[in-house]
């Protein structure tokens, strides 16, 4: 097999991993079925990541890039963030690390943890730095991202890992950009 082979094996595994553990969370998966679904021995996925564990582990790495969401005047900051949440949620609904994160986090505590960091250190810090450089003094803009990260979580959660329906796109869009740009304003 070559490097090119191999690679492309392994992107073919992690995307078969993701959509089944954002779809069924962690107890529910095993080796077999990912390796049935990407079409490869089971070995494959020992030989890659280990096993089980480093499976989900590569399957729930998280790099979004969120900094262009805080680049503008806070006016438009409930239609940037928004229109990067739709998008997301719309984009590749099976495939996204966060979702996997989000359904897993009640079975894993590494999960829980990972999600926790992922978004302090990508949401939460930044939009509270945005919120301060914007003119807030730090505990006004401190509360209001926190009230922002809770509310999109609380959506995110409700409608994507509780499977409720997510509606139309641009509907969510406008009602998730109105709720948040009123968090922002105060």
């Amino acid at each position: 097999m070559t490097l090119r082979d191999a690679t492309a094996t392994r992107q073919r595994i992690l995307e078969h991993a993701r959509r089944q553990f954002a779809r069924h969370g962690y107890t529910a998966i095993t080796v077999k079925g990912v390796a049935d679904a990407a079409g490869v021995s089971p070995n494959l996925i020992t030989r890659y990541f280990g096993g089980k564990e480093g499976l989900f582990l590569a399957a729930t790495r998280v790099e979004i890039p969120v900094s262009t969401s805080f680049d503008g005047e806070r006016s438009e900051l409930g239609a940037r963030l928004a229109a990067s949440i739709v998008q997301r949620w719309f984009g590749a609904p099976g495939e996204d690390p966060l979702l996997v994160l989000q359904r897993a986090s009640g079975e894993r505590p590494e999960a829980a943890e990972a999600l926790a960091a992922f978004l302090d250190a990508n949401s939460l810090e930044p939009l509270h730095r945005y919120l301060r450089d914007s003119g807030l003094d730090d505990a006004d803009a401190r509360r209001r991202a926190a009230a922002i990260d809770a509310f999109v979580l609380g959506v995110s959660t409700r409608r994507r890992v509780l499977r409720a329906e997510l509606g139309d796109p641009a509907d969510l869009q406008a009602w998730l950009s109105a709720t948040i740009q009123r968090l922002a304003d105060g």
